[in-house]
């Protein structure tokens, strides 16, 4: 379905990712001491710090990897993900029970960092442009040269050309 799509430009991604998130921690820091609630303004800026080093070691987790020329690279970088979600979640709940509004703009940071992330993402996939058919998904979908594809119209019937049962 995404054959069309590049992979995103991810310097420009990560760029633009980081300077947003240093934006909206300093309106958060603002916004927070405006309404004399600091610590949640702090725990904003801890909770977008987090997601931005994850997003860092995430980069660095996949180029070590990607060294290490394995065949199945999936449960390394899982282990990684495991071990790097695990301390997060073990840093935003601790700071949760240590003060509530602090754990609360942790949680709130690390949200809003989500949300930023994706949607310069999103950006930089509407920039590389849409698919232009319903043929085009179709024969983003062709596994084998010698198996036969499913005509849209046969998809619109539920019929299938490949036969059996």
């Amino acid at each position: 379905m995404f054959a069309h799509f590049e992979l995103p430009n991810l310097p420009e991604v990560s760029r633009r990712t980081v300077t947003a998130t240093l934006v909206v921690g300093v309106a958060a820091l603002v916004a927070a001491f405006s309404f004399d609630h600091l610590l949640v303004g702090i725990g904003a800026c801890i909770g977008l710090g987090l997601g931005t080093l994850n997003f860092r070691m995430i980069g660095m987790s996949v180029d070590k990897v990607a060294a290490m020329d394995i065949d199945n690279p999936k449960r390394p970088l899982a282990v990684n993900t495991l071990g790097r979600m695990g301390v997060i979640t073990v840093i935003a709940l601790g700071l949760c029970l240590i003060s509530k509004p602090l754990g609360f703009g942790v949680l709130g940071g690390l949200a809003m960092f989500q949300i930023i992330l994706i949607a310069n993402v999103a950006r930089s996939m509407a920039k590389a442009g849409p698919m232009t058919s319903v043929d085009d998904v179709i024969n983003a979908n062709v596994i084998d040269d010698n198996e036969p594809v499913v005509s849209p119209a046969a998809v619109d019937s539920g019929d299938d050309t490949r036969g059996g049962a």
